[in-house]
């Protein structure tokens, strides 16, 4: 395969990556409109509902590790992450990641929406059973069209200026300073904004909004973070992936807290599209960072790690929201914990080392 039509092959393995992003978090995360009328229905608290997305953002971590290096000995057709769309693209690496992770912003516009239609004229068993099966119907086509890179593309990618200089094994990469920035930061900041987002329907009932029009809130804040994700994307290929990042972080943080401050629809569509621009922006930074300090050829374990954290962030912040909401009725301590995490992955990637540093460190690796 010559390098004109593998660049453009490259693109469709983005789109195969974008929809099953779409489809999988869309199908998982549509719990959040269901978290009500399960609760009506059956009696259940909304702790004991949104241990359900927990449980799932536990077992995505301890197999994201898993995955990831299966990826890395076996090919990404059968485990599919998300390398495989950096080791197509040599150029707009930043902005390809972003496309493919920009399937989880285009999932509140179409799945969530679609599960609210479906129990509005059904119930939510028949809904759920409904997006199941969508779901099955289109990841599997969708897994065929990812192949691998051609060889001679991915040794080609590899003289670029964001490759290292020496040669990391799996082993090494997991005890660097870089790894461990990393995963603290894609920690605190799923954790941070897990449950803002998981519980943004139920907090605008609440506050008084009704049941369709509380989904378009967050369906907005989904489809801003689809355009969070293109616009950081392409400022980190300008600018790098560590300062956008930091500022990501920084945003998201601050509107998280204003979620104390906000009562009244307009607040509710003005502060979903800042927050949606932010925490959907942030997402696929933390992929260019590990193929930039790492390389390809181990990108499937490192990163499969570096989600493995971010996945136990994610798990935290459904069940923190519905236990905080069914003891003090109220989802405040949410908020205000959410923002003191955000703070804190602010500071984690701070700490992110630099280049010179990461050629200081790979001086004593080699030694």
């Amino acid at each position: 395969m010559n390098r004109t039509s593998s660049f453009d092959y490259g693109w469709v393995v983005v789109g195969a990556g974008a929809l099953m992003t779409c489809v999988g978090f869309g199908s998982m995360l549509s719990l959040a409109v269901f978290l009500q009328p399960i609760s009506e229905a059956t009696g259940w608290s909304r702790a004991g509902i949104s241990a359900a997305v927990t449980l799932n953002f536990l077992c995505m971590g301890f197999a994201a590790f898993f995955w990831g290096a299966l990826s890395d000995r076996f090919g990404t057709r059968i485990v599919v992450m998300v390398a495989v769309a950096s080791a197509w693209i040599e150029k707009h690496r930043s902005l390809a990641v972003a496309l493919v992770s920009a399937g989880m912003g285009v999932a509140p516009l179409t799945i969530a929406p679609a599960a609210s239609v479906l129990t509005t004229a059904y119930d939510w068993r028949t809904a759920m059973l409904v997006i199941g099966i969508a779901a099955w119907a289109l990841l599997i086509p969708a897994c065929f069209l990812v192949l691998p890179a051609p060889q001679g593309h991915e040794k080609m990618a590899a003289t670029g200026r964001d490759v290292p200089k020496t040669e990391w094994t799996a082993a090494q990469a997991l005890r660097t300073p870089q790894f461990i920035a990393l995963a603290g930061a894609h920690f605190a900041c799923c954790a941070a904004h897990s449950g803002p987002i998981f519980h943004m329907v139920s907090y605008a009932m609440i506050c008084g909004i009704a049941p369709l029009t509380a989904v378009t809130v967050y369906s907005l804040a989904g489809f801003s973070g689809l355009g969070g994700r293109l616009l950081l994307g392409a400022m980190a290929d300008r600018l790098g992936a560590k300062p956008v990042l930091v500022g990501g972080l920084l945003v998201q943080a601050l509107c998280i807290a204003t979620y104390l401050a906000v009562a009244h629809l307009g607040e509710f569509y003005a502060l979903s599209v800042v927050f949606g621009l932010a925490y959907g922006g942030v997402m696929p930074l933390y992929a260019v960072l590990v193929r930039e300090f790492f390389g390809a050829r181990i990108m499937g374990t490192v990163f499969g790690a570096v989600s493995a954290f971010a996945s136990l962030g994610m798990a935290l912040g459904p069940w923190a929201g519905g236990y905080i909401y069914d003891t003090f009725h109220s989802y405040a301590w949410l908020h205000t914990g959410s923002f003191a995490i955000g703070l804190a992955a602010v500071a984690v990637a701070l700490s992110f080392p630099t280049k010179q540093r990461q050629t200081f460190n790979l001086g004593r690796a080699a030694a």
